[in-house]
């Protein structure tokens, strides 16, 4: 026989099991009572219950004996639910089911027959399986003074936005998600808190944010808190944005005007779909401005706004954006890659022609130099003169700048140059090195371009060049001219860390056919005969051209080396190794 024995003073709040009672190892059998804690009583054994010594509300001192049980196989019995009469787990199912989009099969539909996806699928996607960690899941809007709380729970899900930290393709990563089916996408008071929790916890730990936008501005409807806030002007959550040094990426799908525009647009990088409308007022806030009524698909549609400069990414869907933030994000980490062709090198060597004044594409010169497949381009409908993107480089995430030599002749417009600055400023941000590829004959010049503030805007460029604090490698493929091509090397041709020409490079202070009509204005001039003068003309061009060829102007030290063009990706690889040895 087995006597169990109190092991303190308590007080016999239930007893479980009558005499006779046959009970397995670990089944209860009394509950006490101390200091208003109920202790629950277990057999060590498996037995029958020979006596039972106590009875509910009978107080016990330390030693009193409680049952007593006689040894002896039992029988196992079918293991009840554990989490039967488990109230609170019924409570937190119950509650937590309301998240899921299968509790709103409607607001699905209807999404996805609008071409959209719920935010939790853009979570599922974006996200590593299983690694996505929620912050304010159970919040809802603040307007409990005047609805009931079922009815918050059940329609207005996290307040808007799914908050939470995760990994992407193993990088941790914070998202900030608008769900359009609550309330379309409107900004409550619980909805910024949610934010800033969430902004507050990133900057902290240096994470990046990807912020999937949509939906209208702040909520005037917030019973619970309205009589303590007139006018919302003192919310945090912009300003907090704003300040983030982490990578921001924004996402916007469908309508995104006010305050998700806002988001939106101090966002690093902003990428949205085809069936997109951005604007900083929706069409109740542009009817109550006094300037009309206009339909929500009249106010900055993608296809305006790509033109603008606002979006740095035209995509067709959500999926397709998500995919290009999950590619941008893995940037920093270095992958493997497969050797390009030998072929492929020596492609490099006919991308520019021979011909001086013959035009080609600077395109598939960025192309031949990223590793198959890597090379992004951002902006690509705005500033034309200016290409950027991102790519690798043997394995190693790199910013591109080039000029375009089929618009304006490489030459920098306005455009271009707020294109160029803001990448510039943009690669600095994330740390990540830069490649420049130069063809530029200089600024733009003339009456009409100063109109658009030339020089304000491409000022710029020196200035973003001259805060830039990462590694930095310009290659002259053909045109380094004047004050364009120092701005294309951050400042002058001695700022990079290697800074070299294909032999096709030319660099002078201006473009040489202006160098020789203004500097030898007089003497050309002077000779009679048209054709005598147009033959000085082109000795004096060629003379300048042999002056300033790549061969020349190296041996002068004006920039470090003249590379074969086949070796390009093994000068930036090495250029940007942690030694930077250059052989």
């Amino acid at each position: 026989m087995t006597t169990l024995k109190a092991e303190s003073t308590a007080i016999i709040s239930d007893v479980c099991v009558k005499e006779g009672d046959a009970v397995s190892k670990g089944a209860v059998l009394l509950v006490t009572e101390l200091m208003k804690m109920q202790h629950e009583i277990r057999a060590q054994i498996s037995g029958v219950v020979q006596t039972v010594h106590v009875a509910p509300s009978d107080e016990v001192e330390s030693g009193t004996p409680l049952i007593t049980l006689v040894p002896g196989e039992v029988a196992a019995k079918t293991s009840a639910d554990p989490d039967a009469g488990r109230f609170d787990l019924s409570a937190y199912n119950a509650r937590m089911a309301l998240l899921d989009d299968s509790a709103r099969p409607d607001a699905v539909a209807k999404r996805r027959a609008q071409g959209g996806r719920t935010a939790r699928e853009n979570i599922a996607d974006l996200f590593d399986p299983d690694s996505f960690q929620e912050y304010g899941a159970l919040a809802i809007a603040a307007q409990r003074t005047e609805r009931p709380l079922e009815e918050l729970q059940s329609r207005t899900q996290g307040d808007g936005i799914i908050c939470g930290i995760g990994t992407v393709n193993g990088r941790r990563v914070a998202a900030m998600v608008v769900d359009y089916m609550v309330m379309a996408g409107t900004q409550g008071y619980n909805h910024h808190r949610k934010m800033d929790r969430l902004i507050e916890v990133a900057g902290r730990e240096g994470l990046p944010i990807v912020l999937f936008a949509e939906g209208g501005g702040g909520r005037p409807n917030d019973y619970d808190v309205a009589p303590l806030m007139s006018a919302w002007l003192n919310v945090t959550s912009f300003s907090n944005f704003a300040a983030h040094k982490g990578p921001k990426i924004g996402i916007a799908h469908g309508f995104c005007f006010a305050g998700n525009a806002a988001l939106f647009g101090v966002c690093d990088i902003r990428i949205a779909t085809k069936q997109s409308w951005v604007g900083m007022g929706g069409p109740a806030m542009i009817e109550g401005g006094g300037l009309g009524k206009v339909a929500p698909n009249e106010i900055g549609p993608s296809d305006v706004q790509v033109k603008t400069g606002l979006l740095d990414l035209l995509l067709e869907d959500e999926a397709a954006a998500t995919e290009a933030t999950k590619q941008i994000l893995g940037l920093p980490r270095a992958q493997a890659f497969a050797d390009v062709s030998k072929e492929r090198d020596e492609s490099l060597r006919h991308i520019v022609p021979s011909d001086r004044k013959k035009a080609y594409d600077m395109r598939d010169a960025v192309l031949a130099v990223a590793d198959p497949g890597s090379f992004l381009e951002v902006g690509q409908g705005f500033g034309i003169g200016a290409i950027c993107g991102f790519a690798r480089v043997k394995g190693r995430g790199v910013g591109v700048f080039a000029n375009n030599p089929l618009h304006l002749g490489g030459a920098i417009d306005v455009d271009a140059a707020t294109k160029g600055a803001r990448f510039l400023e943009l690669c600095d941000a994330w740390n990540m090195p830069l490649l420049t590829l130069c063809d530029t004959p200089g600024f733009m010049v003339g009456p009409d371009i100063e109109e658009a503030g030339q020089v304000a805007q491409v000022s710029r460029l020196f200035v973003a060049g001259a805060r830039f604090s990462q590694p930095l490698v310009t290659i002259i493929l053909r045109k380094g001219y004047g004050l364009g091509a120092m701005a294309m090397a951050g400042g002058g041709f001695s700022r990079p860390v290697y800074c070299c020409a294909w032999p096709t490079g030319e660099v002078g202070a201006m473009g040489l056919e202006g160098a020789v009509q203004l500097g030898y204005r007089d003497h050309l001039t002077a000779i009679e005969d048209p054709k005598v003068r147009e033959a000085e003309y082109t000795r004096l061009v060629d003379e300048l051209y042999e002056r300033g060829s790549a061969l020349n102007a190296a041996s002068l030290l004006e920039f470090d080396a003249v590379i074969d063009p086949k070796m390009t990706r093994d000068v930036i690889d090495r250029a940007l190794s942690p030694d930077r040895a250059i052989s």
